[in-house]
């Protein structure tokens, strides 16, 4: 969408419309996204795929294209805990910069650091929109644990620590 390319102009049209972009418009955008130069070494996605569908067009299409996934990283931590770290978020009006006040506080509470702008706390980060977010994942996403799992990808990484300890735990799972 932010490249104005047409794919993502067609996804944006979707989603202003308050409608879920369909798995075949993603998995074009995917492939698109793959065949850029900075890809060719490797790649790490987050967010994708979000359904078993959606997983299994994309193994499709990485099967298409004579690759395959090295390794799925689940991030576990407790519903408690993840509600407090998203309703603890704040993003800028102006510049998008996002803080977290408990992890990368800004000076002010109000105001970026960067432009000056007044931040705000998105509607997806309000504790009851998370609470709904988690009901989603629980049904939609968390099957794909157990569909990676029966591929031998899946490792889980306890995400409860610091940020420090969480990016060394999953540096090591690259490292397969």
């Amino acid at each position: 969408i932010r490249n104005k390319t047409t794919l993502g102009l067609e996804a944006k049209k979707i989603m202003d419309a308050g409608q879920l972009v369909k798995d075949a418009v993603i998995l074009k955008m995917m492939k698109e996204r793959f065949l850029n130069d900075d890809c060719i070494n490797g790649y790490i996605m987050d967010g994708f795929p979000r359904t078993i569908p959606q997983a299994e067009g994309l193994a499709n299409l990485l099967e298409n294209m004579n690759e395959e996934l090295d390794v799925v990283i689940v991030l576990e931590a407790a519903d408690h805990d993840i509600v407090k770290r998203l309703s603890n978020r704040r993003s800028c009006k102006g510049c998008g910069r996002v803080y977290n006040l408990i992890f990368h506080p800004p000076e002010n509470e109000e105001i970026c650091g960067d432009c000056g702008n007044e931040l705000y706390l998105r509607v997806d980060d309000q504790p009851d929109t998370i609470q709904k977010r988690l009901k989603v994942y629980r049904k939609q996403t968390e099957p794909l644990i157990h569909f990676y799992k029966n591929q031998g990808k899946v490792q889980s990484v306890n995400s409860e620590g610091s940020i420090e300890s969480v990016r060394t735990s999953i540096i090591q799972c690259l490292n397969f």
